[in-house]
């Protein structure tokens, strides 16, 4: 208990003295810091003696409560005197005009990725993410894609060493591979995020957009995929019906794949979307290739796929009469104040928001 009195009367001599903030502090941190002189004497309760142990807990507790009342009072008080000081120094003058308020907007881009995950969680995909620096085998021989693949060249892709071992991932397909890792199957998501390329143009960016798909399950097919990719299209353009071909592509993780093209027209210069003889290149897709599943320890005998990629940015540009990627990244005010969307207005439908 002397031990417990001696630090009683020094830290309420010290507290009873005139404090600033800093040394009030200091003082808390001494007594109820980690390793503070009252945090160490409640450690010592386990050694004490059965018969001594609850009244030195009991004396601890009330010296513990009254050095903690009385530096909240002095905090209280050395706040109020602060605010005494501001207050005489700081005056407003309340006749001054109010400062012009501007009210922020969406960007189109997040728009459509918040658009793009209500439609695909709506037939149950779950949203997935990762790193924006990927390994080498997550972005490329993970994915079936060879050393000697152009991808891999450093004209196309963002090395972050000399070694090629870390990069700027160049599609959100990583993530595919994260989780299949991570996970056992089934598995049906989606991973939309920021991707890099080496390129620079009306079209392409360095920096752009997209949205990987996966679903791998007993028995699925190229009609599933074709299904999931009609009512995709046709809830994200809000069209009842739609004309969309599967042409024969290659990437190096699908086997078969496929180009998807829809049917458009142009009317006043728009892009009318679902109709017309005219034909326009949306995504790529197929099912997952085998060498992919073996590569994630899923055997490929008993679970099959498919995958889709998405450009998120030429989706908004086609939904939203946006003729050049690069305006995205412009940082252009009065571009975002005709294109974004109002955070405050009422909704038009559950998904997106009025203009």
């Amino acid at each position: 208990m002397s031990d417990l009195k001696k630090i009683k009367d020094e830290y309420l001599s010290k507290l009873n003295g005139k404090l600033n903030l800093l040394e009030l502090n200091k003082i808390k941190s001494e007594l109820f810091g980690k390793n503070g002189l009252v945090s160490s004497q409640f450690k010592k309760i386990g050694s004490i003696a059965e018969s001594e142990r609850k009244k030195f807990a009991s004396d601890l507790n009330v010296i513990k409560d009254e050095l903690q009342n009385l530096i909240e009072f002095k905090l209280d008080e050395i706040q109020n005197v602060e605010i005494n000081k501001k207050l005489e120094k700081e005056k407003i003058d309340v006749t001054l005009p109010e400062r012009n308020f501007v009210r922020g907007k969406i960007h189109p881009v997040s728009q459509t990725i918040d658009e793009i995950s209500s439609i695909f969680s709506e037939i149950g995909f779950s949203i997935e993410e990762g790193p924006d620096v990927e390994n080498e085998y997550n972005n490329f021989t993970a994915l079936n894609t060879p050393d000697n693949h152009p991808a891999r060249d450093m004209h196309d892709t963002f090395y972050l060493d000399e070694k090629k071992e870390r990069l700027l991932r160049t599609h959100t397909s990583p993530v595919q591979i994260r989780t299949m890792l991570n996970d056992k199957p089934p598995f049906k998501i989606i991973a939309p995020g920021r991707t890099y390329r080496s390129d620079s143009d009306q079209t392409h960016s360095p920096m752009f957009h997209q949205v990987e798909g996966l679903h791998i399950d007993n028995g699925i097919n190229m009609g599933h995929l074709k299904g999931c990719l009609n009512y995709f299209i046709k809830e994200f353009f809000e069209v009842k019906k739609i004309k969309m071909r599967f042409r024969p592509s290659h990437f190096p993780f699908t086997e078969p794949s496929a180009e998807v093209d829809i049917g458009y027209e142009m009317k006043n210069g728009k892009i009318i979307i679902g109709e017309g003889d005219q034909w326009l290149e949306i995504l790529g897709c197929g099912m997952v290739h085998p060498n992919v599943l073996k590569n994630v320890k899923v055997d490929p005998t008993k679970f099959q796929g498919y995958a889709f990629g998405i450009g998120i940015d030429r989706l908004a540009m086609l939904k939203y009469g946006i003729n050049d990627l690069r305006s995205f990244f412009d940082c252009d005010y009065r571009w975002l104040n005709h294109y974004g969307f109002d955070p405050l207005d009422v909704p038009t439908n559950y998904r997106g928001l009025s203009r």
